[in-house]
């Protein structure tokens, strides 16, 4: 019987329809003797007609290996005790009636019952078990080599069964509750080393990000996104109620203050510009004498003037500059005729090449200084990203509200996944499976879960042995 299981393996069909016969006999069949341990079994080249009438090429990563044909030998292994339990049962039955027939009385006859049901048990077997892979003794027998002339059938049926019963929104959603991956998402966070590695990546992925993306591209959105955004939003009120709030807090009087104290500093060190400069535009018909004497009281007022100015912060031309102001952010807000002049000047300062180049350039500036920190392990970026994390971990370990949140979020992405793209999914298998080739699916998988259906065998010549002789004992015993 092994000799002709063998035969029906390493045989050719007859019937010229096998697809998966004809692919295996293409490839080169592997014999015990010839066949070297890990050598794949050549498969068919791109365009092979699968059987199924779709053309697609084979998935190297389903190719026969050398683990493969160790798995097969323990199967021919299993296959040999299978057929010498079969051997061995014939053998039994021809014992057992030829000492019925020598005249040997009682037990020869139940032997001889359960010996013959154990040898229909293990053919019957024998052939269910080999029609899966292959045509017995190469008869083309229907509804035989099931994975080789139904692999695209089974790839569908498989797709659809994974569809109907795993990718369904309620089996996604109750999973992913169960998994209460909000809890363990915060406890797993909150420690330091894990914060650590987590920083650590997403400070990789920036800068990967950083430096795939060109300068110039960045540079152009950047420069465009600002100039638009600027043109489309009208400054004025803006400014004048920027104006406004820090005239009312008083933050202006600094700058006053400074500008005071260098008027007055500037004015001490160039006492004599400024009266050359008096002096300078006096009329001609003026003695010098009176020029120069003006030009000093001229400097000397000034210099009083700006000290004062310095000195007392209740100086009235404090005063006047607060209320210039004041009245300055009320127009930039209220006065169309101000308004518009602010935006006539925002329209030519953003026109002009030099505030472009700025604009433009500041990508470089921000990019090198990200980039920089996210290199160095103590920069404030990654220890205030790693410190955020930490505080995330520990808050999502323990708030509820927090976790059911988080848990909702993932339910209904993975729930909008699976229902939106379910047929691309399945498609994937049922498409997967069509591009294996035949013969090599077939020889895969009996080497993976052949050695297990040998069992089968041996269990239907024992089972077949037990019924035959129940069968017999019953009919003995009623006299039939």
């Amino acid at each position: 019987m092994e000799r002709t299981e063998s035969g029906a393996r390493d045989g050719q069909d007859p019937g010229a329809h096998d697809a998966g016969q004809k692919a295996e006999q293409g490839a080169g069949r592997v014999t015990d003797a010839g066949k070297q341990p890990g050598r794949a079994d050549a498969g068919p080249t791109a365009g092979h007609d699968t059987g199924g009438g779709r053309r697609s090429t084979p998935l190297a990563v389903f190719a026969y290996t050398a683990a493969d044909e160790e798995k097969r030998r323990g199967v021919r292994r299993m296959k040999a005790t299978a057929t010498g339990l079969l051997l061995l049962v014939a053998l039994i039955y021809v014992l057992a009636t030829w000492a019925k027939s020598a005249g040997v009385s009682g037990w020869p006859a139940y032997v001889a019952a359960a010996a013959e049901a154990g040898m229909v048990g293990a053919v019957a077997d024998w052939f269910a078990v080999t029609a899966l892979f292959r045509r017995p003794l190469g008869l083309p027998i229907p509804h035989t080599a099931i994975i080789a002339t139904k692999k695209d059938q089974l790839g569908t049926s498989l797709g659809s069964f994974v569809g109907e019963n795993f990718l369904s929104g309620e089996v996604v959603r109750d999973r992913i509750h169960a998994l209460g991956i909000g809890a363990r998402l915060g406890a797993w966070l909150a420690e330091p080393d894990h914060a650590d590695r987590v920083t650590a990546e997403l400070a990789t992925a920036l800068r990967g990000a950083l430096t795939v993306l060109r300068d110039a591209d960045v540079q152009a959105i950047v420069g465009e996104a600002i100039t638009r955004r600027a043109e489309s939003a009208e400054v004025g009120p803006g400014l004048g109620k920027m104006l406004e709030k820090i005239v009312s807090d008083g933050g202006h009087r600094k700058v006053v203050d400074l500008v005071c104290v260098r008027a007055h500093d500037w004015l001490v060190l160039h006492g004599d510009s400024v009266m050359d400069a008096v002096q300078g535009g006096a009329p001609g018909w003026t003695p010098k004498f009176v020029d120069k004497r003006v030009g000093e009281r001229v400097y000397k007022e000034l210099l009083r003037f700006v000290t004062e100015m310095r000195d007392m912060p209740a100086h009235p031309a404090r005063g006047s500059i607060d209320t210039f102001l004041t009245d300055f952010a009320a127009d930039l807000q209220m006065d169309s005729d101000t308004r518009a002049r602010v935006e006539r000047l925002k329209s030519e300062i953003l026109g002009r090449g030099e505030v472009q180049d700025v604009i433009a350039s500041a990508w470089s500036s921000v990019r090198t200084m990200i980039i920089a920190a996210a290199e160095d392990e103590q920069s404030e970026l990654r220890l205030r990203a790693r410190a955020s994390l930490m505080s995330l971990g520990a808050r999502l370990a323990t708030d509820d509200r927090l976790q059911a949140k988080l848990e909702g979020w993932l339910e209904d992405a993975a729930v909008y996944v699976v229902t939106t793209y379910r047929s691309e999914i399945t498609s994937l298998i049922s498409d997967t499976v069509a591009g294996w080739d035949a013969g090599q699916t077939s020889k895969k998988i009996e080497a993976n879960i052949g050695r297990d259906l040998q069992f089968i065998r041996i269990n239907g010549t024992v089972v077949g042995a037990l019924v035959g002789l129940l069968i017999y004992t019953v009919s003995h015993g009623l006299g039939a």
